[in-house]
């Protein structure tokens, strides 16, 4: 049986082979889909281990600071410290926006952190090349992604930061490469506002007559400098004493500040269960698009192989040959096909993971699902040939 499967195979091996290597590419394009999901999954968990935090506190009734936006005051922070089990509480900012740098601008995510230094809250655990920042402003360092060079000059809003320090795997949720600046640099760049809307804003606010008394001197100009303030930040990064857990650590600062608190589990569960959500149910179909055209093709391509061969499936049925002979030859071609298919699905799909432009994350899990997978399509899909060469009369040998 081997034999006579091996046999055939053989004899039109260009056809199979080039057969095979077609169904490859898809099988090797379900993969890649299959690994970007798993890449977007591992961005979310990239964010959160960046942010080195064990505890969020965000605005009230809000998801922030990544799926939605939150504003908290920049002093709140000193309170938080103040409260049992907190080991660490700074400030940070997040702000996805189009970077320049020279004619070109790439699309990142802005971080601005606190001055500290690396294992603090909200800093980036490691570089590969340069070093941290160490000025108060107009210093970066970016993601290797970001395509950034140490001693570029990068121009964020109306300000210009020369990049001294590059790491690696700093992307947010949807894979922008993070920029880190200093925390006043973040505000200025996200809270406030330009030349021209302060000028309005203060004309607006002189022709209020309820902020321009004349008995209360200074009224005005308090108000106009709260107005064009930019004293807030997204978020405070809380890291936890040893001994406390997280959850005992938030209860207190949810009750008495007012705020709202996530920790670990609690994020995870906003960026994988929100922010990827809706791509990971786009990604699912696509995959079972890609499962039902694959087993369709194979299906065909087997059909049409044993149609090209239904004068010798009726020589072997009028020289005694078993039916079960006959389909097992038949399956084994489809499984052989699979097996060509899968090897170079997967040979392509590394290749081209590198230079997908989404982060593309092959486990092996993945492959070993998905070439069991593979040879059950192939067993189904013979069935509708095995079914049709059973069927074939000895008499057109002869016909």
């Amino acid at each position: 049986m081997i034999s006579l499967a091996g046999r055939d195979i053989l004899h039109a091996w260009g056809k199979f082979i080039f057969t095979g290597v077609g169904l490859g590419l898809l099988i090797g394009v379900t993969l890649t889909m299959a690994g970007v999901y798993r890449g977007m999954v591992d961005d979310g968990k990239v964010l959160l281990d960046a942010s080195g935090a064990d505890l969020w506190v965000v605005q009230k009734d809000t998801l922030g600071p990544y799926a939605e936006s939150s504003s908290v005051p920049d002093d709140l922070w000193r309170g938080i410290r103040a409260m049992p089990g907190v080991a660490q509480a700074v400030n940070v900012t997040y702000l996805t926006m189009q970077v320049g740098q020279g004619q070109r601008d790439v699309r990142a995510m802005v971080v601005g952190i606190t001055a500290g230094g690396p294992g603090d809250p909200g800093w980036p655990p490691q570089l590969v090349a340069g070093r941290q920042i160490t000025r108060g402003h107009y210093e970066a360092v970016a993601d290797l992604a970001s395509g950034f060079q140490l001693g570029d000059e990068l121009k964020i809003r109306r300000n210009h930061y020369r990049v001294v320090g590059l790491t690696r795997r700093m992307v947010s949720s949807g894979g922008d490469p993070m920029v880190f600046i200093p925390l006043k640099d973040a505000q200025e760049a996200q809270f406030l506002k330009d030349n021209d809307a302060i000028l309005m804003q203060r004309r607006r606010t002189e022709a209020n007559p309820a902020f321009n008394r004349p008995g209360v001197p200074g009224l005005l100009d308090a108000v106009i400098a709260t107005q064009t303030s930019n004293s807030s930040v997204n978020a405070v990064l809380v890291r936890a004493q040893p001994g406390f857990a997280p959850a005992q650590v938030a209860e207190p600062i949810r009750r008495w500040k007012r705020l709202t608190v996530y920790d670990r589990a609690q994020m995870e569960g906003i960026v994988l269960g929100k922010l990827i959500a809706t791509s990971a149910k786009q990604i699912g179909m696509f995959l079972v698009i890609l499962a039902l055209v694959s087993a369709a093709i194979v299906a065909f391509i087997i059909y049409t192989l044993t149609m090209d061969k239904i004068r010798e499936i009726a020589v072997l049925k009028l020289i005694g040959t078993r039916n079960r002979t006959i389909a097992g030859m038949i399956l084994q071609q489809a499984l052989v096909l699979g097996l060509i298919g899968f090897v170079v699905g997967k040979i392509s799909a590394t290749f081209a993971a590198p230079i997908f432009p989404k982060y593309v994350l092959l486990v092996p899990e993945d492959s070993i699902a998905g070439f069991f997978a593979l040879m059950a399509i192939c067993v189904l899909a013979s069935l509708v040939a095995i079914r049709m060469a059973l069927k074939v009369d000895p008499a057109e040998a002869i016909g």
